[in-house]
């Protein structure tokens, strides 16, 4: 008889399948996820960003130059509930001084932002994704438009989209800049002496967006990325 009970049970045992073990350890065997396992969120395409974009309702008072050496040809324009402008790429290194970004890699460097980390000390340009913005003038006022420091960006170039924050403030006449850690994760060479691109980067920010802390690059994402769907979608 316990011969004949020890047989039924590993016949039972052997009906199992794999698959009926492992999701409850694995977790939803159907949830979306990459390669190492984690859970996937991904927001519009730089080409569903870039088609809400196509036409300008000018709300700069003027246009904008991307360099002091060239004409002013840069628009600020509105767009349903977030802000955006077509423009160049310069390297931004200000803030806390690494290898990539000092004195001696950047003849501009400073070592201050304009929004700092929620614990008081500057951005870090070579780590964090940042939008710089030009300070209040006759041509635009940032904070008019309801955008501010530690703001929700996208920014995109070469069908790649970056989550990025509003982290320093630049000159009064000159618009498109953003930081070291932005041009690389774009593929744009972030050296601040040599690098950055002439024309081709799309600068969406989105109207009273707050990421915080503003250094949490992770969350500047998951927060961009639930606003550029509300952006895409919105008529």
């Amino acid at each position: 008889m316990r011969k004949l009970i020890l047989l039924v049970t590993l016949l039972l045992a052997a009906a199992v399948t794999p698959s009926a073990v492992a999701a409850p350890l694995g977790g939803s065997l159907g949830a979306p996820a990459d390669a190492s396992g984690a859970s996937v969120q991904a927001g519009p395409s730089a080409a569903e960003l870039l088609a809400k974009t196509a036409g300008c309702k000018q709300i700069s008072k003027g246009k904008y130059k991307t360099d002091e050496e060239t004409g002013a040809s840069v628009s600020v324009c509105d767009a349903n509930g977030a802000v955006f402008w077509k423009a160049d790429m310069d390297i931004d290194c200000d803030g806390q001084r690494t290898a990539q970004c000092n004195e001696k890699t950047d003849c501009c460097f400073l070592p201050d932002t304009a929004f700092p980390q929620s614990d008081g000390k500057p951005l870090n340009a070579a780590a964090l994704p940042y939008v710089v913005v030009p300070q209040a003038s006759g041509i635009w006022n940032y904070e008019a438009s309801k955008l501010k420091g530690a703001g929700s960006c996208a920014v995109i170039y070469n069908n790649k989209v970056v989550y990025a924050v509003i982290g320093d403030t630049g000159p009064k006449s000159i618009i498109g800049e953003a930081s070291y850690a932005t041009a690389k994760a774009l593929g744009i060479n972030p050296d601040p002496k040599n690098g950055g691109v002439d024309s081709g980067v799309t600068y969406i920010c989105f109207k009273n967006s707050t990421v915080s802390p503003i250094e949490n690059h992770s969350k500047a994402t998951s927060v961009g990325e639930g606003l550029a769907t509300k952006f895409v979608q919105s008529n």
